[in-house]
């Protein structure tokens, strides 16, 4: 069936997307200025100002969120799916380097300490994130360094901590005070040397792939599958219910840990003296705000981790879990998507999260079922790794997928449920039985709103997205903007299907044999300028429709595994 929708793609996206490729193609290092003529003629919606001689605060955060603190030291920037390939191309101790991360990014990097960043990437969809997101830090890294070397003498760094120098200073980067404050909450203690770093050198960065092909891609893959293989060899021969996720928000429910061990927790709140965290605590315990506290405990669990003692609470924490027959099998050696593999018949009933125990769980000690949860991949790593998951498990009983998505009609933490997706990669439009109704998040929901029978467009990457490009999707009724869903679905279209999942086409998944369920909590909402991650961060908020969305992801397993059994005699 040929597709009726009507094409969506950019002229401009299409050209910045077959230049990075091309370039890339060659076996030397690629000038990262060479792509920034193409980058600011795209018009990204996330860098909006990419040709205005003023720096675009918003599109420069949200690109030095996703890079490595290290960065700034950066000259060369290596990109390889396997060690062994990096080995190949001459960098023998790759893995020696030092271990770095992004804030708001997972990608397994090292840096040399000399300038060469090592990034191990899962599928194209890591250079479609990564190449726009150095350019556009590049670009606007650049402008800082003009503006703060053409003014010089006017800056006075020694007094920075008074409001007349911060307004000077602002008037001469060109940009609003809240935006320097924003500059200011990001580096913190480091300040003032980022700033001088930006005025003393210009960034100009050289990338490089080592190898683009798909085989490669696909090693990679077998060889993160063979690692949790070998932490659960039972992943062999048991049903399996496959979650796309995180790797804190499941075990958080399922062991409830945190709920046990309360005090430890307000105590850490009270030594850190997070004066807001307190009184949210106190209006909680008043039951005078709509909060849960299950999911304020979970969250400041994380902060209680890095004080004086938080080792031993991990250690607990880390005890419970086993106890649960909890297994982790972190990524080692190739892409970073860590996993975890749950036996639904080692769970403890009275320790789950009071949300889950809404009806008799007994029958969970007779179950031969597992989950297998990993941590939510980029692009078309989805699609390789549920390909490599469908492959060596015997029977899939569901696939559910959890993950961030903008919203063209919703505000921040709003939860999207689509039964239609269209996909980028695949250029299909997926139409499936998404298991998930409004009514099964709203009760768990307290800060947003649920919206089912949505529409979804899986992108290429975060700043490969227009306005027009998003105007057109808008008016043919796609709100969900993501990256993962096509990819899960061209996956499944092949475990059902003889061949592998068609091109240009509208593809009907209805009849399947297992549930496919999707949700999308909204972190951006793009049509509103400044309004992404770059702007600002879910925080303590996030945690609503994060766990609101687990629970439901919950119970919907806990509910087929209950009737499956029930079947099964």
């Amino acid at each position: 069936m040929e597709r009726t929708v009507p094409s969506t793609a950019s002229d401009e996206i299409e050209l910045y997307v077959r230049t990075i490729y091309s370039l890339l193609r060659t076996t030397s290092e690629v000038q990262l200025r060479t792509l920034e003529e193409v980058h600011t003629g795209m018009g990204s919606l996330l860098h909006a100002d990419a040709r205005q001689p003023h720096p675009d605060m918003s599109a420069f955060i949200y690109s030095f969120l996703r890079l490595p603190p290290c960065i700034p030291d950066v000259h060369s920037v290596v990109m390889g799916q396997t060690a062994r390939l990096f080995a190949r191309y001459g960098y023998p101790d790759v893995e020696q380097w030092q271990l770095v991360s992004a804030p708001a990014r997972r990608r397994r990097s090292f840096f040399d300490g000399k300038g060469t960043l090592a990034c191990f990437i899962a599928s194209r969809s890591d250079i479609d994130d990564l190449i726009p997101v150095l350019v556009a830090y590049q670009i606007e890294w650049n402008k800082m360094h003009l503006l703060l070397r053409q003014n010089e003498a006017r800056i006075f760094w020694e007094r920075l901590d008074e409001p007349p120098v911060l307004e000077e200073l602002a008037n001469i980067l060109k940009i609003s005070l809240e935006d320097l404050g924003r500059l200011q909450t990001l580096w913190g203690a480091e300040f003032v040397p980022y700033l001088q770093r930006i005025l003393q050198q210009r960034c100009a960065m050289n990338v490089r792939l080592l190898s683009g092909s798909l085989s490669e891609y696909r090693r990679a893959t077998y060889a993160w599958w063979r690692n949790i293989e070998q932490r659960a060899p039972e992943l062999a021969d048991h049903p399996v219910y496959f979650i796309s996720s995180n790797t804190h928000s499941l075990a958080n429910l399922l062991t409830g840990f945190a709920l046990r061990h309360q005090q430890e927790i307000i105590n850490a709140i009270h030594t850190i003296g997070d004066q807001a965290l307190l009184a949210e605590w106190e209006d909680i315990r008043r039951q005078s705000v709509p909060s849960s506290a299950e999911n304020f405990l979970y969250y400041t669990l994380k902060k209680a981790y890095r004080l004086p003692g938080g080792e031993a609470l991990a250690q607990a924490q880390e005890a419970d879990e086993q106890a649960c027959g909890i297994v982790r099998a972190p990524s080692e050696h190739f892409f970073e998507v860590d996993a975890q593999v749950i036996p639904l018949r080692n769970l403890r009933p009275e320790w789950l999260d009071p949300r889950l125990q809404n009806d008799d769980l007994s029958f969970l000690a007779k179950s031969n079922a597992l989950i297998l949860n990993i941590d939510y991949p980029l692009g078309l790593a989805a699609y390789n790794i549920l390909s490599q998951v469908a492959e060596y498990t015997i029977n899939l009983l569901g696939v559910y997928v959890m993950g961030k998505a903008a919203t063209l009609n919703g505000v921040h933490g709003d939860v999207m449920i689509p039964n239609v997706v269209h996909d980028e990669h695949s250029s299909n439009t997926y139409l499936f039985p998404n298991v998930f109704r409004a009514e099964d998040v709203a009760p768990y929901l307290v800060y947003g709103t649920v919206l089912d029978n949505q529409k979804a467009v899986s992108v290429l990457g975060t700043f490969l997205q227009t306005t027009r490009y998003m105007d057109v999707f808008y008016r043919e009724g796609y709100t969900d903007i993501e990256m993962e869903a096509g990819p899960y679905l061209s996956a499944v279209y092949e475990m059902y299907r003889p061949k592998r999942h068609p091109i240009n086409e509208i593809v009907n998944l209805y009849g399947l044999p297992l549930d496919v369920g999707i949700l999308h909590y909204a972190s951006d909402t793009p049509l509103s300028k400044g309004k992404n991650l770059g702007a600002g961060t879910l925080s303590y908020f996030g945690m609503d429709s994060t766990y609101a969305t687990s629970i439901t992801i919950l119970q919907r397993i806990l509910q087929h595994e209950r009737q499956r059994l029930n079947h099964k005699g």
